[in-house]
């Protein structure tokens, strides 16, 4: 996937001074894009994939990414919404990081792949996530 720009950039969200392809990103990027992305953690373990980016429309912003752990062929695994500043773009590796053990996700919140949380759930659970995954609300 060849899908950075050409010029030397950082961002808030991702590794300074690197080089890349062709693209808009990484400043701009469209949510497909991202989509299938790993994410792993400090030590190189992959944690998961991401599945979706979850857009709070009314404030115009990026409220979550879906990340899917476990399961056989897609089947199964559990579903995550990771606030989206407890991830870091990783270029150069075209995946996300994120500062947690595999082991801090077997009691984190989470869903299972058939039964997404209705949009009141999820600003129930919202306050649930931020606090366990210790980051600061995207609506702040």
């Amino acid at each position: 996937m060849n899908r950075m720009s050409t010029s030397n950039t950082s961002t808030t969200n991702a590794s300074p001074n690197y080089s890349v392809g062709s693209g808009p990103g990484p400043r701009l990027m469209t949510a497909d894009t991202l989509t299938g992305d790993r994410v792993i953690n400090l030590q190189g373990e992959t944690l998961g994939k991401i599945t979706d980016i979850m857009l709070d429309v009314p404030r115009g912003r990026i409220a979550y990414a879906v990340m899917t752990s476990g399961g056989f062929l897609g089947m199964g695994g559990r579903l995550f919404a990771l606030p989206w500043s407890a991830l870091t773009l990783d270029p150069q590796l075209e995946c996300f990081v994120m500062d947690a053990s595999a082991e801090r996700f077997k009691n984190a919140p989470g869903f299972d792949t058939d039964h997404w949380p209705s949009s009141a759930e999820f600003d129930s659970l919202g306050e649930q996530i931020h606090t366990y995954w210790n980051s600061r609300t995207y609506w702040d």
